[in-house]
């Protein structure tokens, strides 16, 4: 098999992965631990493997004035998008969380305009709006079955992590192209768990361990590990072989992994709403990210 070959299955693999984590944890929180714990459970698990790997990495030196930039990318790629992530998702479905999360491409084009003045075409700003339209409809009328209970909040948080995540996107570009990837990395997850401790402490301490099944340990587990480390190298793998633009592609692949894991377990269902939303966001999605079929010299 190529690399290239490799890399498209990597990208579709952390798809399906991250597809099955929007029902995974929905089925650890709140129910066991809630939304702050599990996220100070999954940052700083994740921390130590990645301090971890990095002793059989290459050795790199960053310099002083990068760091700012490496906090700014810890806040805003793992101690705000995920607590608002988990939050949100502990309050609505599976199904709902996953199809907001498309909309991060949009986001990402909205946020280069504004802070890197790309410039944007009508039909960016028609497929924007598309989806914007589908994301309020999603958050307003979205209703989920079983212990989704103010699906409303919910979506809403959903949306706040998808805009952070932009923001990390654009913030880490940068050292992206400077640095090995894991040379940055322990340091942003090392960062983001000093800022999610004060959040997380509380609910994780609350937890009494004795009372969770081997079964909930095990889905613990599989969001630290295979969720968060796994699907990062997965990535890393990607992007080395694929352009980011085509690796951007896969997030479309997430809703259809959710919808069929989660109506397969009973934990969702699929309402006119959802459908309609979706439909809506998909649109705006296909038309920011369309390739201009003409280059002007």
């Amino acid at each position: 098999m190529s690399k290239r070959n490799l890399a498209l299955l990597g990208a579709t693999i952390v798809s399906i992965i991250y597809g099955v984590t929007f029902t995974i944890a929905k089925d650890v929180m709140p129910a066991y631990i809630d939304a702050f714990g599990f996220i100070l459970l999954r940052v700083g698990g994740s921390m130590m493997l990645f301090w971890g790997t990095w002793l059989f990495m290459p050795k790199e030196k960053i310099a002083l004035n990068d760091f700012p930039r490496i906090i700014a990318a810890a806040f805003f790629g793992v101690a705000f998008n995920m607590l608002t992530f988990f939050k949100g998702l502990s309050l609505t479905s599976p199904i709902s969380a996953a199809v907001i999360m498309v909309s991060t491409p949009m986001i990402v084009l909205v946020l280069s305009a504004l802070l890197m003045k790309e410039r944007m075409k009508k039909r960016m700003v028609l497929g924007i709006v598309l989806g914007l339209l589908g994301t309020t409809f999603l958050i307003l009328y979205g209703k989920s079955i079983g212990n989704a209970s103010n699906a409303g909040l919910g979506n809403f948080l959903v949306l706040v992590n998808a805009i952070s995540y932009g923001f990390y996107l654009i913030i880490v570009k940068k050292l992206m192209h400077t640095y090995h990837a894991f040379t940055f990395v322990k340091w942003i997850y090392l960062f983001g768990f000093l800022m999610v401790l004060p959040f997380g402490w509380s609910e994780f301490s609350a937890v009494n361990w004795t009372l969770v099944p081997v079964a909930i340990f095990w889905k613990i587990s599989f969001v630290v590990v295979i969720s968060t480390f796994i699907t990062y190298l997965l990535n890393l793998l990607s992007m080395k072989e694929l352009k980011p633009t085509t690796v951007a592609v896969f997030i479309y692949l997430q809703p259809l992994f959710a919808t069929i894991f989660a109506i397969g377990l009973g934990k969702d269902d699929l309402s006119w709403v959802k459908i309609g939303a979706a439909v809506l966001i998909f649109a705006g999605v296909y038309l920011v990210t369309q390739k201009t079929t003409k280059q002007h010299p």
